[in-house]
């Protein structure tokens, strides 16, 4: 059984063959997936596929950093009202992203700030993206660092010293694609830190694992990832599978969300 903690299978990318590409991944053994939101124009979609793979998508509510604007408290006003109208099993994607644009990052911070107080009074986890911002967002998880505040830091790729302040923060990491790349520095960080930690993610469609790079990513490429987890931390792969997927599916709670298919 695997979990894939962070997928966007809602995303244009899949009209095509959205079908097939889920047949795929449950054909490899995936059996949960979590969609996380990017923006309130992307939340329709993202429940109906919810909706249509009831036992198999679990979605998720948020503002993407690189979705922030001026207007961002207006866009989170839009994203709140859903949570009258369905259930979610987290906050996000929120975070901070310092690669692409820098032109709104007071705004970033302002819009992490509500997301983290939502997931706090909702008791929900949020999903946190952190490009090129992994010591300001993990400060200020620590800043509001709180037994209600828990969550996933989404493609880690971060320094042993920034997992530990993660991890003692009560935070998992994501580990996706990038750990299958050449030159990774979760060769080194990873065993020192422990599968207990842990939830994989696919960021489909992006960041595709060897040997897919340059590819359409799909949650059926997990196997990968969990197989360079397995080779890193000396263990099975299906040790990694079962430790990975029971993390997801605490963090998110999705047992309790799991739907009844004859309801």
């Amino acid at each position: 059984m695997w979990a894939d903690s962070h997928a966007h299978l809602y995303h244009s990318q899949f009209d095509a063959d959205r079908a097939d590409m889920i047949q795929r991944a449950t054909e490899v053994g995936v059996t949960k997936i979590v969609l996380p939101n990017i923006d309130a124009a992307s939340v329709d979609a993202m429940l109906e596929l919810q909706a249509i793979q009831a036992q198999l998508c679990f979605a998720t509510l948020g503002l993407h950093p690189c979705d922030v604007r001026i207007d961002f408290l207006d866009e989170l006003n839009k994203i709140k009202k859903y949570f009258d109208a369905t259930t979610v099993v987290a906050i996000g994607e929120a975070g901070l992203d310092y690669h692409w644009d820098k032109t709104f990052v007071s705004q970033q911070h302002s819009a992490l700030q509500i997301q983290i107080d939502w997931a706090i009074e909702k008791q929900l986890p949020i999903i946190l993206h952190t490009r090129d911002s992994m010591n300001d967002t993990v400060t200020m998880i620590e800043k509001n660092k709180s037994t209600a505040l828990k969550g996933v830091f989404h493609c880690f790729s971060g320094s042993f010293e920034i997992a530990q302040r993660i991890v003692n923060c009560g935070f998992k990491l994501g580990i996706g694609g990038v750990v299958t790349y050449k030159n990774s520095n979760l060769v080194e960080v990873l065993p020192r830190i422990g599968l207990q930690h842990l939830v994989l993610e696919t960021d489909a469609p992006f960041l595709p694992p060897t040997p897919h790079r340059g590819q359409r990513n799909e949650s059926s490429y997990i196997p990968y990832i969990g197989a360079k987890v397995a080779e890193i931390m000396g263990c099975s792969i299906n040790e990694v599978a079962s430790m990975t997927s029971a993390n997801t599916i605490e963090l998110f709670s999705l047992a309790a969300q799991q739907k009844d298919p004859l309801n």
